[in-house]
């Protein structure tokens, strides 16, 4: 898989955060001198053992659920406990995707419609508010859950952290699914969120540093496969649970088959291993070493000393791991956090600002507006699910190859071209004549031709980008503000968007279209490339680069002769010196001077195009 090799840097635990005391000097990488290894690593024993591990938690047992050694899943082999990880991991991914499209077509019911006070919709700027505020509360409770999870993962471990999510999104799934008024269904969804939130902002992690870091472009895969499949599963069961005649059943039921996903995550987590990370942060140095022979094959010491490395690290910057620190900082260190913070929630809202939460959650008001029945937008609605579920096939295959920058660029510069090309179409649709069922027609093939790019691209980065940016130490938090920065712009737009529908009709794809050439600029200028580079390498980035301008931050880079400076495209090879000319070094060969010799000979009249491809390549564009 084309994954494969960031996450082997990427995830496991041999990568940790720069520090003087935490890397191997690199001159004693290469005169390979195994007496100084050997030495170094019976000091880091010692340095370890010397440490001051932080005390239990004193609340940590009014928390139900936990690791237990005895309790934990057996296998015949690594590989096998890898797969069930991966699954339950997938499952957890699909209720999240399930609990996020559940709304879709609950909010169409008229027994729903009339329970809420909301009906009728159309031309009530008051129930259109409603029915908004309804689907967007929801994610003021995923922004508080990722919060209070993300510190649950660090003080308790990150199973009693799903746990407790658990908890809570069985309770909100229980009283939505009984809700009798908006106000009741206001407090269900906001508990839900909670719970939702916390499970988003845990699971995700704890796969990371539970599962081998091995084939980690499969579990990529699998993990947003089934989050989309989870979304088209809520639909068709929504779709078929609407032909039933009594309508009251017909909204219920969806949400009350969430209870379903809860209880399997909630219990099913306690059989699975901790994080051997945690486990050694609290001085279960045995009880780690177990879980690692439990999900890896052969020796599992080095990996265990590259852990060591980390919490040792995490321990003597403790007072960094803390979200008001990350955010208000006292130090270089924190200074380096808050600038990966801003960037990771950033990119979550960019991600909903280029429209994705407007077809999936009113793809139905989409259709209609282009001039199909209500039965034939609920179907091209379901359909357009299941494309957008296979497009993140495509992701998984080009993610690696081209690069985290290029993929949203290009994603959203195709974007904006469909929604302009739609936006003008719908236009048309919505015209009475002959030609308006060919116009609709039009608009619901780019609508699906939209979702599936979205998929292809926009969909995967900004959920990957934190595990690449943040260190080890904060990884938990850092996962906590992703699911902040997606809470912040999915509750705006689903919020805004039904307004939006009735206000300005097809204006709101062209509106889209703007945002999404509005988005552009902030990946070029904001986002260093992290394809292709470990954890140590991004923090050389974040130490060195001191500007928020990418292509300033990468010249400041060079300017300290640090060989990988080019930090607007994918990562150099680790084998690049052996690649080098005799007396060319890695950086003579990262400027490329081949292609200065081949645009010295080029023609007048292709130098434009060269040229331009050639600056295109050099910003990590092609």
């Amino acid at each position: 898989m084309a994954m494969s090799r960031h996450y082997d840097k990427a995830t496991s635990g041999e990568s940790s955060p720069s520090s003087a005391e935490t890397k191997i000097p690199i001159e004693v990488q290469s005169r390979g001198d195994h007496n100084l290894h050997n030495e170094d690593n019976a000091r880091e024993k010692d340095d370890f053992s010397n440490l001051n591990f932080p005390p239990a938690w004193k609340f940590e047992k009014w928390f139900v659920g936990g690791y237990s050694q005895k309790r934990m899943l057996k296998f015949k082999n690594p590989k096998s406990m890898y797969m069930a990880i991966n699954l339950f991991a997938g499952v957890a991914i699909m209720f999240y995707g399930y609990d996020q499209g559940v709304m879709s077509q609950v909010n169409l019911n008229p027994d729903y419609q009339t329970l809420m006070g909301i009906n009728p919709v159309q031309g009530n700027s008051r129930n259109v508010a409603a029915e908004g505020g309804i689907v967007s509360v929801y994610y003021v409770g995923t922004l508080v859950g990722a919060l209070v999870a993300g510190s649950l993962a660090d003080r308790c471990g990150r199973i009693k952290a799903v746990v407790f999510g658990a908890m809570w999104a069985l309770l909100g799934a229980a009283l939505q699914a009984s809700a009798y008024n908006i106000a009741w269904m206001c407090c269900a969804r906001v508990i839900a969120g909670v719970g939702v939130g916390a499970i988003d902002c845990v699971v995700p992690v704890w796969s990371a540093e539970v599962s081998s870091h091995q084939a980690r472009g499969a579990f990529l895969a699998i993990e947003f496969f089934m989050n989309i499949g989870g979304l088209a599963l809520a639909y068709w069961i929504e779709y078929f649970a609407y032909l039933n005649p009594n309508k009251v059943m017909a909204w219920r039921t969806p949400l009350a088959l969430q209870i379903i996903f809860i209880i399997v995550i909630g219990v099913g987590i306690n059989f699975f291993p901790e994080s051997p990370r945690w486990l050694l942060k609290m001085g279960r140095e045995e009880e780690s070493r177990n879980v690692l022979k439990a999900t890896r094959s052969g020796d599992v010491e080095v990996e265990l000393t590259g852990i060591k490395k980390v919490v040792k690290f995490e321990l003597e910057t403790s007072t960094a791991n803390h979200y008001a620190a990350m955010i208000f900082p006292k130090d270089r260190y924190g200074k380096q956090l808050r600038w990966r913070v801003v960037l990771v929630v950033w990119l979550q809202i960019m991600q909903e600002l280029v429209g994705i939460g407007v077809i999936t959650v009113y793809a139905v008001d989409l259709f209609q507006n282009a001039g199909f029945g209500e039965e034939t937008s609920k179907l091209l609605a379901g359909f357009n699910n299941i494309s957008y579920m296979f497009s993140v096939i495509f992701a998984v295959i080009t993610l690696d190859k081209f690069g985290r920058r290029s993929t949203l660029v290009w994603g959203a510069v195709a974007m904006a071209l469909i929604l302009l090309i739609a936006g003008i179409l719908d236009k048309y649709a919505n015209a009475k004549g002959p030609n308006q069922k060919a116009f609709g027609a039009a608009v619901a093939a780019f609508t699906f031709l939209y979702t599936a790019t979205f998929g292809a691209s926009w969909l995967t980065v900004p959920w990957l980008y934190p595990t690449e940016a943040f260190p080890l130490n904060v990884r938990a938090k850092g996962g906590a503000w992703s699911v902040v920065g997606w809470s912040i712009g999915n509750g705006v737009i689903t919020m805004i968007t039904p307004f939006l529908f009735q206000a300005i009709s097809f204006g709101t794809l062209l509106l889209l279209f703007g945002l999404n050439i509005f988005c552009i600029p902030f990946v070029i200028f904001l986002y260093p490339e992290t394809a292709g580079r470990s954890l140590e390498e991004m923090d050389t980035f974040f130490e060195n680069g001191e500007s928020w301008n990418v292509f300033k931050a990468s010249h400041r880079i060079r300017e300290k002769n640090i060989q990988d400076w080019r930090w607007t495209k994918r990562g150099v090879p680790d084998n690049l010196d052996e690649e080098a000319e005799p007396g060319k070094t890695a950086e003579d060969v990262s400027k490329s001077p081949q292609e200065d010799a081949k645009d010295a000979h080029q023609s007048w009249k292709k130098r434009p195009l060269y040229t331009f491809r050639r600056k295109g390549s050099n910003a990590g564009l092609m």
